[in-house]
């Protein structure tokens, strides 16, 4: 009895010293993460990792932070409670990424021929300032919607949405955090479409100041607020169906898109030409109700804390890429003004829109990896040092980068014969025409996606968010090559000898 009473007494003893130890490594560690949690938040106090921060649980651990972590779970027979990265073959990438490309494509050559039509209407002939609206208002998809749709579609994968409340108070913040930006960004539109405009010419009419003015408010407003309606239900309904949203939710954000603005833009701004003469006090009419919804909107961001963070330290690119797709706009105009080179208005939609529907694609899924994979200011092994276009195609992104480029020019061929079957554009698909026109769209993609994986890891490296700060400048950029670089197609298919109405209107 005493041998047993002694050994039962060493067994206890044992047991005792290893769920001391198994509590102890376990407080340990739990008081790390509280530590880490500390810093990240007295760090965003100060504009450390404050757009990174709010989108995640808890910030996600570096690859030999994680690892550890990983071994120390297996030494003690615990799981592991870093959520893994959804995995997907390229055909499966491929064809989730297809039908909202085809469709976002759909609606760019319906948002073409629009603008077609639309250019000989008599607000568009008499102020022709409404061209330099057009990139800025239509990449308003790229500066808020698929900005908004990468940023859910983050939330999505990394767990915030899981819980009813969180993903309302999100989606809610998010949506008035959008119509504030929509609202300045469009009155900031009109201010630089005045300047590009008419003060280099010298010639200034105010009535006309005040129409673009009310036009581009209104139209960004609406626009605006249709449009995110439509994504948050494309994001809730990719969760609930187990598509990764980060493949969809970008491209069908810009699907109806382009058209809807577009179409919105012209009805206001002959609505408000229509009453200038009759009733001049309607468009500061328009012009200053939507610009008295703002503090409402403000009130109503400001109740979430990512909203809340955006709203302060979110402005930068989307003004910067407002600017950037007005200077897009300028070339457009001026274009347009050459009755030779009428004809690039319905390709400029639909060669701008494909390449922002692709990189923001790109951009989404790179922030999405680093959002599993690296602390806020941290980058994978790959993406440390100078910048090298392989990277982009061979990296750790590489095969949704070569699906994207591989659907560049199949689907332009699709929207180039839409465009020819309902015989609108003026132009006809000759072999020259269609190569350099392809040649162009290539060009720029490429350029995009290489800028893009630049871009994204320069910015989680000094701490911002990818989600709410690379899709901006990136769509931009696409409207300013893309328009630029047709420009330069046009031009050069003029010079070389087809002059008649193959390449005018």
């Amino acid at each position: 009895v005493c041998l047993w009473a002694e050994g039962a007494n060493k067994m206890s003893s044992t047991d005792l010293s290893k769920t001391m130890t198994t509590t102890h490594i376990e407080g340990r560690r739990l008081l790390d993460r509280a530590s880490r949690s500390s810093v990240t938040l007295s760090d965003c106090g100060d504009g450390g990792y404050s757009e990174t921060e709010p989108m995640l649980a808890e910030r996600r651990l570096s690859g030999e932070e994680a690892d550890a972590e990983e071994e120390e779970d297996e030494e003690e027979g615990l799981g592991s409670d870093v959520q893994n990265m959804p995995k997907e073959s390229p055909l499966a990438m491929a064809l989730q990424i297809l039908l909202p490309f085809l469709l976002a494509g759909f609606g760019t050559v319906s948002a073409g021929m629009v603008l077609d039509i639309v250019q000989h209407w008599e607000a568009f002939q008499y102020i022709t300032e409404i061209f330099i609206l057009v990139p800025a208002l239509l990449g308003l998809k790229g500066n808020l919607e698929m900005t908004l749709a990468s940023r859910l579609s983050t939330a999505v994968n990394v767990g915030k949405m899981d819980s009813p409340i969180e993903k309302w108070n999100l989606i809610i913040g998010n949506l008035a955090l959008k119509q504030v930006q929509a609202t300045v960004v469009g009155f900031l539109a009109a201010v630089a479409a005045v300047v590009l405009g008419w003060i280099p010419e010298g010639k200034f009419q105010m009535s006309h100041a005040v129409l673009l003015c009310s036009s581009s408010v209104a139209t960004a407003f609406i626009a605006s607020l249709l449009q995110g309606i439509i994504m948050v239900g494309v994001i809730v309904g990719s969760k609930k169906t187990g598509i990764n949203p980060d493949n969809v939710a970008t491209p069908i954000a810009a699907s109806f898109g382009d058209l809807i603005t577009l179409a919105i833009l012209a009805w206001i701004s002959q609505g408000l030409y229509k009453c200038l003469d009759s009733y001049p006090y309607v468009s500061s009419v328009v012009c200053a109700f939507f610009m008295c919804l703002t503090p409402l909107w403000i009130v109503i961001s400001s109740k979430h804390p990512a909203s809340r963070t955006l709203l302060y330290s979110g402005w930068e690119p989307v003004i910067t890429a407002m600017v950037i797709s007005s200077i897009g706009g300028l070339i457009l105009d001026k274009t347009v003004s050459d009755p030779n080179l009428a004809g690039i208005v319905v390709y400029t939609p639909v060669i701008n829109g494909i390449g922002g529907n692709l990189v923001a694609i790109q951009s989404s899924r790179i922030s999405t990896h680093l959002h599993f994979h690296c602390a806020p200011g941290e980058v994978p092994d790959e993406a440390k040092g100078c910048y090298y276009p392989c990277r982009t195609f061979f990296g750790a992104n590489h095969r949704s980068a070569q699906v994207l480029l591989l659907l560049v020019i199949p689907g332009h061929l699709i929207f180039l014969y839409t465009i020819h079957l309902m015989k609108s554009g003026h132009t006809t698909l000759t072999p020259i025409f269609m190569s350099v026109y392809l040649a162009a769209a290539m060009l720029q993609v490429l350029l995009l996606l290489c800028i893009s994986d630049w871009m994204v890891h320069s910015m989680w490296r000094s701490g911002k968010d990818p989600d709410s700060f690379s899709i901006p400048y990136l769509t931009a950029l696409g409207d300013l090559l893309g328009t630029a670089l047709l420009a330069l197609s046009f031009h050069f298919l003029w010079v070389i000898g087809d002059q008649d109405s193959d390449v005018g209107d």
